[in-house]
Formats: structure tokens, C-alpha cells, sequence
């Protein structure tokens, strides 16, 4: 928007000040560094579902571990560090100010590295609250939760001290990302701690379920969408020297986006035990994403109408191109797996990694490699090192997209098809789990190979973009000059509602925002918090006893919900298969909820009694000792590493804190109660020949896998 001068403009004298490009350089080398270890540790992944052999059998390199490793790598240092790349140059240049507080980013900088090493650390040693996308544990998330208000501050107060009269679009989804992120994070992450490294939610079961779906939605929706719709609405007209398409249609993409956004979080439930209303809720809103999501990829392809020359020729714009377009594809897909036939094929399945990846791997993937290669020319005072190599990446890269989500895609409709197939006589067909997960082996082969294409074009990147590095010389701080806000106010000029109410006030348009963000989540849980009808209770379900809870921590350490789920849908199928469907009062004694989101193995929700504790026993020590084919990573420590119950009584603690009903006291004879179960369990596996000592954790898992769906008639 152009800001025209006031009368005697010519006697202003303009302001000097200096972009801080230093900054924005270290936030680009995280985002590079980060990115290709989080990719490294997701292709590790994907090999391990091909070859098991490397798990390595050791606790630290399990799949289990390592994939929550994967996921907040690429979520949080890859994509974060690249939002924040694109933030501290884009901000200031739209604004025409410098960031408020240097320290302040400085500080964002170095701490927000620092959480990531910390996660890189913990994770893998088992050290996590088991919920999808926010598993870090209490220490951490504190950390974060004032490092993201840092960068928020900085924002506002930059914005507030711009030089400039209305505030651009990008800002407005910029501001929108924190405040959001802030409030989810805060919220989803509330739990009580038992240790420095231990912690449990304080909401349990469906409430557990809801808040962390409302959160895992939404760090999707706020931390890898909205964030990039900002840097697409700055870089995109950069690169290509034209305005952005329609600044009315920012402006409803915005606030339809922000607002509809909050509720969807339910689809990732339907036909679990969460209240039907709240799932109809989830569905219809998620149905109705459609059309701003669509309006937002419109307004950028549109931007390069008439310019198709220029994308045929700049390869930045190439990247582009297909990162909106991937955008619109998987923001179709969303509201498509949110119509409860489709979910009912999609759910569970690796259609959802495909899905998942088409967003990740194309649309954040892909526009940080197109704003990298616009931006180090730049900062370095050099053209690109090299542009064949750059067209290289994009079509390796894009190569690595198909290779990677076609057989995933293909993968979920063989998984659901034969999960829900029967005979001619009414029985399962493969009602061996096992029989599912043997036909994938060569989708997941190519899969993996997409995986190293797409690395591969990563890699070359960072030699161009090293080479460009090397060849220019940075520009630490960028001169540049600007009038006083003051000087290009105007306060009686003609104006657009939301220029005048909105765009010309920073706090008010982070308020707003604020609270249209928090409409949604407010009317999804608080009747399902405080309605007691929602959560009907169960008289027979009974608290877990000291060594079943020691058991629970011990599958939550190992991560199992990555792979196992615990929630039978009320599908014909599922019931033949696992047993009676399950009930939302079956979980109210579970802190945090480990409904699970994806059946690489089989539902465990009714497992307790279908084996010997012998069975179990031998499963965890060989996994194809008892299921030949199997690809689950051997969990043999569990068969040597003691039991830390000195840990039983804090535990017990805290449950009775978060409302679990243990009698007074019970604190002070858990660890004889648990003695007493895992002698009982010691004995059994003698029994069947095996010698084991009561006090190896692997008793404890057994006490709690045995336990599970045993609570209710079957």
C-alpha cells in the first residue's frame, strides 16, 4: 500500500536505521542445519519399517523413539527456524523499522536452539509426556513458552514503533501464529510434575484426547500454515515484482482462516469415544476450511497471472509455485478425511502420513527452499551460486514428494481394504494383523527412497547455497531510510473499515485475534469438561495398581502409542478383530490418553488377557519369536533394567492430586502392593520355563498390557 505524503513532507527529514540481516543469517543456517538431521532421522525411520535390523537394539535408536525425534525436528527446528529466517528479515523491511529489542532476538535466537538440542537430548531417551507434537517434558515446555512470548514482544512492540501507516498482511498472520501457538501450547501442556524429567497431564481420557487434538490440529494450522501464509504473502510478490493479488481477499482469508481453524481439531477423533456432538462440530468446521484455505492459494497463484514466463524461468518461483499448490492440495484433502466415510477408510492408515507429508514436504519443504535461495544472494551480496543446481534440487526434490506419498497413499487403501475385508461366511480374511503390515514392505521401500531423493536435493542446496556464501560477503546490517510514522499519518484520510480499526493499531489486531482464535476451543471443551454426562462413568473401572501405573510410564517411555493405538471404533471389523468397541469411561484414570493416532502395529485396547504373560515376555525380547515378519524393534532392556520404584509413592501422589481415587494413605504401601502383583507375574512366567526377577521393568509393562480393557464385560 503506498502511504502519500503529507503537506510539507519535503522538510521531514528522514529517519536512518539498519536492517540486522546478521540475525536473519543465523536463523537461515539453523533452519539448513536442523533440517537435515530431522529429514536424516525421519529416513532412519523409514528404513527401520524396512529393514528392523536398524534399530540396532538399543533403547536410544528404537523407531518408537526416534520418530518423535523426527517429527519435532522438522516441526519445530526445521520449520520454526525457517519461519523465524523469514520473520526477521520480512517484518522489519514491512514495517520499515528495525526489531524493537536486538537482545530480545538475540535471545529468541540462542534459546529456541537451545530447546531443540534439549529435545534432541531427551527424546530419545525416553523422556516424554506422549503427546503427538508436544512430547517435550515440563522443563521444556516452560522454556518454550517464554521463548515464543519473547519473539511475540518483539513483534508487537516492532510493530508498534513501525514507519509505516497500515500494516501488511504477512504481519497480521505473523502476530496471528504467536498468539495462537502461545495459547495452545500453554493449555495442552498444563500437567503436574512428579521429577524434573517426569510429569502427568492433568486432564485424563477424552478431555486429554480433546485438548491434545485441539493442539495437534492446530500446531499444524498455526505453526506450519499460518506462519508460511505470512512468508508467502511477502516473498512471493518479491520474487516475482508484482503486488500480491487481492488485498480484500487477504483480508476474508484471514480472519475466515483464523476462525474456522480453532474447531477442526475433533476430525482427528471421529468415531472414537469423544462425544458425537463435539465430532460433528470438528467435521462441519473442518468442511467449511475449504474456502478460505482455497481463497489463500488463489490469491497466491493469481499473483503471478500473466508471469508464467518468469516461472518457467526462476527457479525460486518454481519452488513456489508447487508449494502453494501443495498447500491447496493437502488443505483439500483435510476437510475431505473429516467426512466420517472417508475417515473411516483414511484413519489409522498411511494414507495419513501421506497426507501429512504432501503439506510438509511440499508446502513448508518447498517454500523455505524457494525463500532460501531468494534470500542468500541477498544477504551475501552475490547472485546464487548456481541456478542448474538449484533446478536440480527442484526437481530431485519434487521427484522425492511422489516417491514418497503415491506409495503411502496406495499403503492406506491396502491397510483399510484389508483390514475391513471378509468371507463369503462372515469372517475376517486376514484377521492376522500381522498379514497387513507384510504386504506394505515394498510401498515403504519406496517410500524410503522418496525420502533420500528429497534429502539428496537438500544436500545439494546447501553446497549452492555454501558456495554462494562463500564467494559473497555478508552484509551484516542493511542501511535504509524512512519517514517518521508521524509524517505519513493520516488521520483524516478515506479508509477501509479494516484499515482504520485494524491496520493502523498492532494491539487491537493481536486482541481480536486473540479471541477469535479462542471462541472455537473454548466451545468444544468446556462442556465436555464440565457436563459429567459427556464422560459417562463406569462403576468397574478401576484405578491402575502401583505396578500397572510403573508399567503405563514404561510403554509411554518407549513411545508404543507411535505405533499401537488404544481405541476399538464401534466398526464390525474392529470389534471382530480386537473385541467390544471402546467407552469414553474406560479412561478416566489416564493421564495423558494413549488413544494412539496410527496402526502401524494392532490396537491393544483389549489386549489384556488374550496371551500368557509368557507371550508377552518372549514379544518384547524377540518380537518374531512370536509373530514371524514382524517389524517392531526388540525391547530386550526391559528384561534387564530394574524397576525404579522409589519413584512409586510420588506417583501415587500425584494421581491422588489429579483426582484419582486411592485411599488416604495408600502412598506409603504401593511398593509392597506392587511387590506382591510382580511376584505373581514372576511366578506364571516360571512356570512357563522363564526366569525372571520380580523387580525388571519388562514385569511392570506386563502388568500393565494385561491389565488393558479388562475393566469392562466382554
Amino acid at each position: 500500500m503506498s502511504n502519500l505524503p503529507n503537506p510539507g513532507i519535503a522538510s521531514i527529514e528522514l529517519d536512518e536505521f539498519q536492517y540486522d540481516n546478521k540475525i536473519v543469517r543465523n536463523f537461515a543456517i539453523a533452519t539448513i542445519l536442523f533440517g537435515l538431521i530431522g529429514m536424516l532421522v525421519g529416513l532412519l525411520a523409514a528404513f527401520q519399517l524396512v529393514f528392523p535390523n536398524l534399530n540396532m537394539d538399543l533403547p536410544y535408536t528404537t523407531f518408537s523413539r526416534i520418530r518423535p525425534l523426527h517429527t519435532n525436528a522438522v516441526i519445530f527446528a526445521f520449520v520454526g527456524n525457517g519461519f523465524f529466517t523469514g520473520l526477521y528479515y520480512s517484518a522489519p523491511r514491512v514495517l520499515r523499522t528495525p526489531m524493537w529489542s536486538p537482545v530480545l532476538s538475540r535471545f529468541h535466537f540462542w534459546a529456541w536452539q537451545f530447546i531443540i538440542i534439549g529435545a534432541a537430548i531427551t527424546l530419545p531417551m525416553g523422556l516424554s509426556s506422549a503427546k503427538e507434537y508436544a512430547e517435550l517434558e515440563w522443563p521444556l515446555d516452560i522454556a518454550i513458552a517464554v521463548v515464543w512470548l519473547s519473539g511475540l514482544t518483539n513483534l508487537v512492540m516492532t510493530t508498534i514503533h513501525r514507519r509505516v501507516e497500515h500494516i501488511y498482511a504477512a504481519i497480521w498472520f505473523y502476530i496471528a501464529s504467536f498468539v495462537t501457538v502461545a495459547m495452545l501450547h500453554v493449555v495442552n501442556n498444563l500437567e503436574l510434575p512428579v521429577s524434573l524429567f517426569k510429569s502427568y497431564s492433568l486432564y485424563a481420557g477424552v478431555q486429554d484426547a480433546l485438548v491434545q487434538w485441539w493442539y495437534g490440529h492446530n500446531a499444524v494450522a498455526f505453526f506450519l500454515t499460518t506462519p508460511y501464509l505470512g512468508l508467502m504473502y511477502y516473498f512471493l510478490p518479491k520474487a516475482a515484482n508484482r503486488p500480491i493479488y487481492s488485498y480484500r481477499l487477504s483480508i476474508v482469508h484471514f480472519w475466515s482462516l483464523i476462525f474456522l481453524y480453532i474447531w477442526a481439531g475433533p476430525h482427528h477423533l471421529l468415531y472414537t469415544a469423544l462425544p458425537d456432538w463435539a465430532q460433528t462440530l470438528g467435521t462441519v468446521f473442518s468442511v467449511m476450511l475449504i474456502a478460505p484455505s482455497w481463497g489463500g492459494m488463489m490469491n497466491g497463484l493469481l499473483t503471478l497471472r500473466g508471469a508464467w514466463d518468469k516461472v518457467r524461468e526462476d527457479v525460486v518461483l518454481k519452488f513456489f509455485v508447487v508449494a502453494i499448490t501443495a498447500y491447496g492440495m493437502a488443505t483439500f484433502e483435510g476437510p475431505m478425511l473429516a467426512f466420517k466415510n472417508v475417515n473411516a477408510i483414511a484413519h489409522y492408515t498411511d494414507w495419513i502420513v501421506a497426507h501429512v507429508h504432501v503439506g510438509a514436504l511440499g508446502w513448508n519443504g518447498f517454500l523455505t527452499f524457494g525463500m532460501l535461495y531468494w534470500l542468500f544472494p541477498r544477504l551475501y551480496n552475490r547472485p546464487l551460486f548456481s541456478t542448474k543446481l538449484a533446478s536440480f534440487h527442484f526437481w530431485i526434490g519434487t521427484l522425492g514428494i511422489l516417491f514418497y506419498t503415491i506409495p503411502m497413499y496406495w499403503a492406506g487403501w491396502v491397510q483399510s481394504s484389508m483390514w475391513k475385508e471378509f468371507t463369503p461366511e462372515g469372517l475376517l480374511k486376514y484377521p492376522n494383523f500381522l498379514e497387513t503390515v507384510t504386504q506394505l514392505a515394498p510401498l515403504y521401500f519406496l517410500r524410503s527412497i522418496g525420502g533420500t531423493l528429497y534429502i539428496i536435493g537438500f544436500i545439494v542446496m546447501i553446497y549452492n547455497l555454501w558456495m554462494t556464501a562463500l564467494k559473497g560477503n555478508l552484509v551484516p546490517y542493511e542501511k535504509a531510510k524512512a519517514m517518521p510514522l508521524a509524517a505519513v499519518w493520516h488521520a483524516e484520510k478515506k479508509e477501509f473499515w479494516h484499515q482504520r480499526l485494524l491496520e493502523r493499531k498492532p494491539l487491537t489486531i493481536t486482541i481480536v485475534a486473540l479471541l477469535v482464535v479462542s471462541i472455537g476451543g473454548m466451545i468444544e471443551m468446556i462442556p465436555t469438561f464440565m457436563i459429567e454426562s459427556n464422560v459417562p462413568t463406569i462403576a468397574s473401572v478401576k484405578p491402575y495398581t502401583p505396578l500397572e501405573l510403573q508399567g503405563r510410564d514404561i510403554y509411554v517411555r518407549e513411545g508404543c502409542y507411535v505405533c499401537h493405538t488404544q481405541m476399538i471404533r464401534p466398526f464390525r471389523s474392529e470389534i471382530e478383530r480386537y473385541g467390544e468397541y471402546s467407552k469414553s469411561g474406560e479412561f478416566v484414570y489416564d493421564h495423558p490418553h494413549q488413544w494412539g493416532s496410527k496402526r502401524t502395529g494392532p490396537d491393544l485396547h483389549r489386549i489384556g488377557g488374550k496371551y500368557p504373560d509368557s507371550w508377552h515376555y518372549n514379544h518384547m525380547e524377540d518380537p518374531t519369536s512370536m509373530s514371524p515378519g514382524s517389524i517392531m524393534p526388540r525391547y530386550g532392556w526391559l528384561l534387564e533394567d530394574d524397576l525404579d520404584t522409589a519413584s512409586t509413592p510420588g506417583k501415587i501422589r500425584a494421581m491422588q492430586t489429579l483426582g484419582v481415587p486411592y485411599e488416604k494413605g495408600y502412598d506409603k504401601i504401593a511398593n509392597a502392593e506392587l511387590h506382591k502383583q510382580a511376584l505373581g507375574i514372576q511366578s506364571r512366567l516360571k512356570q512357563s520355563g522363564i526366569k525372571a526377577n520380580e523387580n525388571k521393568e519388562i514385569i511392570a509393562l506386563i502388568a500393565y498390557l494385561q491389565r488393558l480393557g479388562t475393566d469392562i464385560k466382554r
